[in-house]
C-alpha cells in the first residue's frame, strides 16, 4: 500500500499524506489536486475506489486489426486510458484471420448503442474497399474517427502519421552513413499508408542518389505486412545489390533481418535494416533495431479528442490530422560499402 501511495504521489505531484485523503474521500483537498490524484489512479492503472469511479459516459468503440503486430496493442492502450480518463468505457473490438469482420464488429457495437468508434488500419485504409459502409455509419447517427489511411471518399477526420516523412528519415539516415542501394520492403500497395511510403521512397531516391525513375523501382519490393514477409522482400532486395533495407513495420524488419542471417550475413556489417512504429521491446532485439518511431500517445490522444468533439456536437472537419515521425538509431544500421574497397560494410571507412 506504501508502496502504491508513493508511485501515485509521484504521478500526481503531491505528497502522499494528499493521495489518502482523497483516496478515502476526507475533505479538505482542492478539486484540481482531487482530479490529478484520480488521473494518476488511472494512468498507473489501479482501480479507483468503489465511491470515487465516475459514472461511465458511455461506451465507445475500438476497431483494431490483429493483435499480433504490437504496435496495435500499444496504440489501443493509449486510446483506452484516454478514454477512461474522461469517464467512457473503451470496448475493443478485434479482427482475426477467419473471425468477425470489420462490419459485423461495426453492427456489433452499434447494436450495443456505442456513443462513437474509433477505426485503427481498417477498411478505410484500403483503396479497394467499398467506402459507403462509412457513409451508411455516419447516416446512423455514429460518430467515429480514422486512424492511419486516408480517404477523400469518406467524410470524417482522420489521424495519420506522415509516411512520407517517414521514409525520408530513413533513406536521409542511410544515405549519410555511405549506402548507395537502398531497398524498401512495403506490403500490398492497395493501401494508403504503402502508397505514401512509395510516393516518400519515390522522391527521396532519385534527389539523394541522383538515380532514375526506373532505376528506383527496382529498388521497391511488395510482400505482407509479417516478420516472413519482410524476410521475402528482403531476400529479394538483397540479391539486387542493396546494403540497406527500409521496412514498412518493424515486424518486416524482423524478417529482412533473418534473411540477411539465413544468407550468411550480419546485420549491421553486412546489411543495414530500418523498421517502422517502434513497437514495444523492438529496442531489445538483437541488433536492437533502428527504425522511425510512429507517434502513438499523439495519435492515440488525438483520435479520442477529436472523436469527442464529435459526441459533443463539436464536429471536426473533413480533413486529416498528420503527425510527424521520429528517426531511432540503433545497432541495425552502420556504415555502408565504399565503392571499390571490398569489406568496407559496417566498419570505419578510412
Amino acid at each position: 500500500m506504501t508502496a502504491r501511495l508513493a508511485d501515485i504521489a509521484a504521478q500526481a505531484g503531491v505528497s502522499e499524506a494528499t493521495v489518502s485523503r482523497v483516496l478515502n474521500g476526507k475533505p479538505g483537498v482542492a478539486a484540481t489536486t482531487r482530479e490529478s490524484v484520480l488521473a494518476a489512479l488511472d494512468v498507473l492503472g489501479y482501480e479507483r475506489p468503489v465511491r470515487l469511479r465516475r459514472r461511465s459516459a458511455g461506451l465507445v468503440g475500438l476497431i483494431t486489426p490483429e493483435l499480433e503486430n504490437p504496435i496495435f496493442p500499444a496504440l489501443a492502450q493509449v486510446i483506452g486510458q484516454a478514454l477512461t480518463r474522461q469517464g467512457y468505457t473503451p470496448v475493443l473490438a478485434t479482427q482475426t484471420p477467419g473471425g468477425s469482420t470489420e462490419d459485423e464488429l461495426t453492427e456489433m457495437l452499434v447494436e450495443r448503442d456505442v456513443s462513437g468508434i474509433i477505426f485503427v488500419s481498417g477498411l478505410h485504409a484500403d483503396t479497394s474497399a467499398d467506402m459507403r459502409r462509412y457513409e451508411k455509419l455516419g447516416a446512423q447517427g455514429v460518430p467515429f474517427v480514422l486512424v492511419d489511411g486516408f480517404s477523400p471518399k469518406v467524410r470524417a477526420p482522420f489521424i495519420s502519421p506522415d509516411d512520407r516523412a517517414a521514409v525520408r528519415l530513413a533513406v536521409t539516415h542511410l544515405v549519410s552513413l555511405g549506402h548507395q542501394r537502398i531497398g524498401l520492403a512495403v506490403g500490398p500497395r492497395r493501401f494508403v499508408p504503402v502508397l505514401r511510403k512509395i510516393e516518400g521512397f519515390r522522391t527521396v531516391v532519385p534527389e539523394l542518389l541522383g538515380l532514375s525513375a526506373e532505376e528506383t523501382e527496382e529498388l521497391i519490393q511488395q510482400s505482407l505486412f509479417t516478420l516472413e514477409g519482410g524476410q521475402a522482400a528482403a531476400s529479394a532486395l538483397i540479391e539486387r545489390g542493396c546494403t540497406a533495407v527500409v521496412c514498412a513495420s518493424d515486424m518486416m524488419a524482423l524478417g529482412a533481418i533473418r534473411a540477411a542471417r539465413r544468407l550468411g550475413l550480419e546485420v549491421p556489417r553486412d546489411l543495414s535494416v530500418v523498421g517502422f512504429d517502434d513497437s514495444p521491446l523492438i529496442a531489445f532485439t538483437d541488433p536492437p533495431l533502428t527504425t522511425v518511431r510512429k507517434p502513438v500517445p499523439a495519435m492515440g490522444q488525438a483520435a479520442v479528442r477529436t472523436l469527442l468533439e464529435e459526441i459533443g456536437g463539436t464536429p471536426a472537419p473533413h480533413s486529416e490530422f498528420v503527425f510527424m515521425p521520429e528517426l531511432v538509431v540503433r545497432g541495425s544500421t552502420a556504415s555502408g560499402p565504399v565503392p571499390g574497397i571490398p569489406g568496407t560494410a559496417g566498419g570505419t571507412r578510412t
